[in-house]
C-alpha cells in the first residue's frame, strides 16, 4: 500500500522545480495503519507560500487510493542553501537588495522582505549596509538603542537588536545620526566586514542585505568576500531609475561577478485612490519599462507595489508595511516576498552556488 501511495504522490509537482514531491525527497516517515495514513512533507523553506497547495494535494491523492483514510500531514522545513563557504557558514541565504539609483525605496523593500520572511517562521536577519545613509534605525523604531557587544574568545562580538522576528544590525547603531561620515571607500568596506562578521547572527535562513545606491565599494566588498545566494534590483517606473536599474542587473551579471539576479521589484509601481478602488493610476511617466527589461534579461518580475503614503508613514514609525495585511499595498509586498522565496528555491535547484571573486580595479 505504501508503494501504491508513493506513485500517486509522485503526479504532486512542485510548480517551481517542476518536480514531483516524491522525487525531490520531500515527502518522508510515511506510515500506513489501521486505515490511518501519516507522513512528513518537508519544504525548501518555512516561508514556502505552497504549504495548503501541497497539503490538499496530497490528501487528495491519498484518498483517491483509501477513500476513508484518516490522513495526517506533518509539515516541516529545510531551507535549501548552496553556499558552502567557512565564513559566514552558518547563514543558508545571503541576499543583496540593490537599486541603481537612490530615492526609489530600496530600503522599504529591503526591511518589509526581511520581516516578511521572518513572518512566515524563516530564521531572518537584516543588515543594514548603507554606511552613509543608515535607515534600519528608523525604519525598525530602534532609534537611539545600541547594541550590546560582549567579550567572547578575547574577541569582541555584537549582539544584534530584534523586532518583528528579525535580527537588525546596522552602522547607524554606533554613529551620531545628526552627523556626516565623511570616511573614504577602504574604510567603509573594513567598517562593513567588521559588523558583519563581528555579529553573532547565529543559525539564519535569510539575510537580507540593504546596501547603498548604486553600485560601488560596498558592492564589491560584498561579492569579494561573501558568497551571495542573489540579488534582488530595486526600481521605480521611471526611465532614469530603469536605466540605472539595468546598470545594477549588469554589474552582477558581469562574467567577473557572475551573481544570480533574482527578480526585480518595480516600487510606486501605481496608484489606487481609497476612494475609488476600481480605478489604477500609473503616476509616473514611462510605467512598462520594467516589462521589457524582464524580457530582454530574463528575470522575474517579484512585485509591483502600488505607491500610498501610508507606506512612508509607517516606515517613519518604525513599523514595516507588510504588517498591513489588509491594504493593497500590503497584499503586494506579501506576493513579493513568496515570489523571492521561490526565486530563491529554484535558483538553489538549479545553479551551482555564487563563487567569491576578484575583482580588479580600473
Amino acid at each position: 500500500m505504501k508503494q501504491k501511495i508513493l506513485e500517486a504522490l509522485r503526479s504532486v509537482i512542485d510548480p517551481d522545480l517542476q518536480k514531483d514531491i516524491v522525487t525531490l525527497g520531500m515527502v518522508q516517515d510515511l506510515d500506513v495503519k489501521e486505515g490511518k495514513v501519516s507522513l512528513s512533507l518537508i519544504l525548501t523553506t518555512p516561508a514556502c507560500p505552497l504549504k495548503k497547495y501541497f497539503e490538499t494535494q496530497i490528501i487528495e491523492k491519498i484518498k483517491s487510493i483509501i477513500p476513508d483514510a484518516e490522513v495526517n500531514v506533518n509539515i516541516s522545513s529545510k531551507t535549501t542553501t548552496v553556499r558552502s563557504e567557512s565564513i559566514m557558514g552558518n547563514i543558508k541565504n545571503i541576499v543583496a537588495v540593490v537599486s541603481g539609483k537612490g530615492g526609489v525605496g530600496k530600503s522599504t523593500i529591503a526591511v518589509n522582505l526581511a520581516v516578511g520572511l521572518a513572518q512566515k517562521g524563516a530564521k531572518t536577519a537584516f543588515m543594514d549596509a548603507d554606511i552613509h545613509g543608515p535607515s534600519a534605525p528608523l525604519m525598525f523604531g530602534l532609534e537611539n538603542i545600541q547594541p550590546q557587544i560582549i567579550d567572547k574568545d578575547h574577541k569582541q562580538i555584537i549582539t544584534p537588536l530584534e523586532k518583528y522576528g528579525t535580527k537588525i544590525m546596522s552602522m547607524g547603531f554606533f554613529i551620531d545620526p545628526d552627523k556626516a561620515l565623511i570616511w573614504r571607500g577602504p574604510m567603509i568596506g573594513s567598517a562593513f566586514k567588521q559588523i558583519m562578521e563581528d555579529t553573532d547572527w547565529g543559525e539564519l535562513d535569510y539575510l537580507v542585505i540593504d546596501t547603498p545606491p548604486g553600485t560601488g565599494d560596498i558592492h564589491l566588498t560584498i561579492v569579494q568576500n561573501y558568497s551571495l545566494t542573489g540579488v534582488v534590483i530595486v526600481t521605480t517606473p521611471q526611465k532614469i531609475a530603469i536605466n540605472d536599474a539595468v546598470k545594477a542587473i549588469n554589474m552582477f551579471k558581469d562574467p567577473n561577478i557572475n551573481v544570480p539576479v533574482l527578480g526585480i521589484v518595480e516600487n510606486m509601481s501605481y496608484f489606487i485612490p481609497p476612494d475609488a478602488p476600481d480605478k489604477k493610476y500609473n503616476i509616473f511617466s514611462g510605467s512598462g519599462s520594467i516589462e521589457e527589461i524582464s524580457k530582454m534579461y530574463n528575470i522575474q518580475i517579484l512585485g509591483q507595489i502600488p505607491i500610498d503614503p501610508q507606506v512612508c508613514d509607517e516606515a517613519d514609525k518604525g513599523r514595516p508595511a507588510i504588517l498591513d495585511q489588509n491594504t493593497n499595498y500590503g497584499r503586494e509586498l506579501e506576493k513579493m516576498v513568496d515570489n523571492t522565496v521561490r526565486a530563491i528555491a529554484i535558483r538553489n535547484a538549479s545553479l551551482p552556488k555564487t563563487k567569491i571573486v576578484e575583482i580588479k580595479y580600473h
